[in-house]
Formats: structure tokens, C-alpha cells, sequence
């Protein structure tokens, strides 16, 4: 059965049979030790999933430091940002203090930054998972009881705590609005990869909205777009089909932030769009941006409260929260296809 508590330095030291010193001299490469002694150590800090605190040398040993790590993908994001605040909100009345990185959708960097967190002894760990990573490496910290919850995505390779969007609901939720206004041909914008979670669970809700109307599903009318430059030109393309959308779903925010202003510079206000996840002034656009809002900040409470949990001795098999999303309808999901 898996340890109930995160191995120490005194637990390296008993497996090597020398003292704390002499494993704290080996990891700090700090006085004289064997070359036969400081193999032995090495080859027990990686049996055991050893992290050494670098930031805490004089305190207890094996205590951990009063920090939460967060992981995100871009911090330029304002979703990530209210995640980050709502997380912030929770830890801080408990004397925890947020620390935060970007891995850029980068796996290896997530890994590193990961990493760093880990050699902090932090007392928890939240991620937004990068697209295509492993979350594998951390299952010796899951089985040693670190408190570890991944956000809007959940993990790969790895039963964890994990808090999501009603992804697929909210995609069929803003389809359906769509269809209800008259429109047949409805055109879909997503992230890439394909594989990323979020863009699979919209498209399938997209798909769903589809089917329930008896509408065929068209692949032209499936493109990608990471940024909002390629979300420009995406729409742009699909307005020069022969028979283009009368009507456009942006699944993620940074997709809305390129169609809006692409419609606008080719006069096309008769093109009806639904975005996933709200935008700062989306209201004072005209016409005002329909948008299916999530709840980023409940998002990063709830994730922060299932940390706090596990550290309070939740031992609990690791579960999924889903966060509700809701239809903001302002006017562009309105507009009804021409006659």
C-alpha cells in the first residue's frame, strides 16, 4: 500500500544507514562524502521520489512550505487570470500563499515548472494541463499525499482531482440557440490540437446540437484556429465556400477575438455567431457578442477547496466537479439567417 505522507530526508537517510548530515551534504554538494556514499544516496532519493526543499533548509525536515503551485497555459489569457484570482481567494484565507507559472502549452516546460514546484515542497498543486502532456510523473507524488487537482482540463495518465466546464453541454447549449434562429449551415471554429480536451468536448456538443435538429454534420464547416489572426482567416475562408455558414460557433475566447473584428472589416452583420467563454466589452459591441459564459473563478475556488480538502485528510477516491455555464444571448446569436 502506497505511503500515506511525502518521504523525507530522514527516510533516505535510514535507507542508506548514514545520517541526515551526511544526505544533506550529498544533496547540497557540500562537504566530503564517499563517491560510493553519495552513489547510494542518489540511487535512494530516486527509489523513494525524494524532493529536497529548497526552501525551507532550516526548518523541520520533511515539512512542507506554505505555498499553493499553479501551472497555466498563458498567462495572457484573462480566463487563466480569473482562475488564478479565484484560487487566490480560497488559499489566502488559509495563510497559503499562489504561486504561478506558464508553460506556454509547452509539456516539457509544464514538466519543469512542475518540477520546481515539487523541490519547493509546496503544500499543493494545481494545473492546467498543457496540450498532449503525461501527467504519469506525478503519480509518486498523488500516492505520497500531495493534495494535486488539474483545471479545465483534467489529467492524462493519472486518477486526480479535477475541475472542469460543462464543456459539451454549453456547445450544444449555444448550436441549439443558433438553430432555434433559423440556421441550417453553422460553422465551427476550435483550438488545436484536436486532441485538446476542451475542442473534443465542444465539437461533440456541436455535433450533438446538430443531430437533435436532424442537421447533417459538414467537416468543411470544422476548422482551427489557435490564435485570433487564424481565427480571422479561418472565418474568412469559410464565408468564400461556395454555400458558407450563415451562422458561426467560436469554441474558446481567443477565437471570438478574431472573428468579431474579421465580420466587421468585411461589413458582414448579417452573420449570426455564438462564442464559448465571455469577453471583456462583449456587451458593447454591435450587435452585442452572444456568448456561452463559464465560470472561471468557481472554477478556480472549487479546485483550491478540493486542495484545502485533501489536506484537511480527505482520502477520498479522486473525482471531477463540473462548473455549470450559462447562455448570455446580446444580440449577434440572434440574428437570423437571410431569407
Amino acid at each position: 500500500m502506497a505511503s500515506s505522507r511525502r518521504p523525507t530526508l530522514t527516510d533516505v537517510a535510514e535507507r542508506v544507514g548514514v545520517s541526515a548530515k551526511t544526505v544533506s551534504r550529498v544533496l547540497n554538494e557540500d562537504g566530503p562524502v564517499s563517491e560510493a556514499t553519495r552513489t547510494k544516496v542518489l540511487a535512494v532519493v530516486e527509489e523513494l521520489g525524494f524532493r529536497p526543499n529548497l526552501m525551507a533548509r532550516n526548518m523541520r525536515v520533511g515539512a512542507r512550505d506554505s505555498t499553493v503551485g499553479l501551472v497555466v497555459p498563458d498567462m495572457g489569457n484573462p480566463f487563466f487570470g480569473t482562475v488564478a484570482g479565484g484560487v487566490e481567494d480560497v488559499v489566502r484565507d488559509r495563510g497559503l500563499t499562489l504561486l504561478m507559472g506558464s508553460s506556454g502549452e509547452r509539456q516539457p516546460l509544464e514538466h519543469s515548472l512542475v518540477t520546481t514546484f515539487l523541490a519547493r515542497r509546496i503544500s499543493g498543486l494545481l494545473v492546467v494541463p498543457a496540450a498532449g502532456s503525461d501527467h504519469r510523473y506525478l503519480r509518486r507524488e498523488r500516492e505520497s499525499g500531495l493534495p494535486v487537482v488539474f483545471l479545465d482540463r483534467p489529467a492524462t495518465g493519472l486518477a486526480a482531482d479535477s475541475v472542469v466546464s460543462a464543456n459539451e453541454e454549453g456547445a450544444r447549449m449555444g448550436v441549439a440557440h443558433l438553430i432555434a434562429h433559423g440556421h441550417r449551415r453553422i460553422a465551427f471554429i476550435g483550438d488545436r490540437p484536436a486532441t485538446l480536451y476542451t475542442r473534443k468536448m465542444r465539437l461533440r456538443g456541436y455535433r450533438a446540437a446538430l443531430a437533435e435538429a436532424a442537421l447533417p454534420y459538414d467537416p468543411a464547416l470544422v476548422v482551427a484556429a489557435h490564435d485570433p489572426y487564424a481565427a480571422g482567416v479561418a472565418v474568412r475562408r469559410l464565408l468564400a465556400l461556395p454555400t458558407p455558414p450563415t451562422a458561426v460557433f467560436t469554441a474558446n475566447n481567443f477565437a471570438s477575438l478574431g472573428v468579431v473584428p474579421a465580420l466587421a472589416e468585411a461589413g458582414r452583420r448579417d452573420v449570426a455567431l455564438v462564442g464559448f467563454d465571455d469577453l471583456p466589452l462583449a456587451a458593447v459591441l454591435e450587435p452585442g457578442l452572444t456568448v456561452v459564459a463559464q465560470n472561471p473563478a468557481a472554477m478556480g475556488r472549487a479546485a483550491a477547496e478540493q486542495v484545502l480538502a485533501r489536506l484537511g485528510g480527505d482520502r477520498s477516491g479522486a473525482r471531477t466537479r463540473t462548473v455549470a455555464v450559462e447562455l448570455v444571448a446580446r444580440g449577434s446569436g440572434e440574428l437570423r439567417p437571410p431569407d
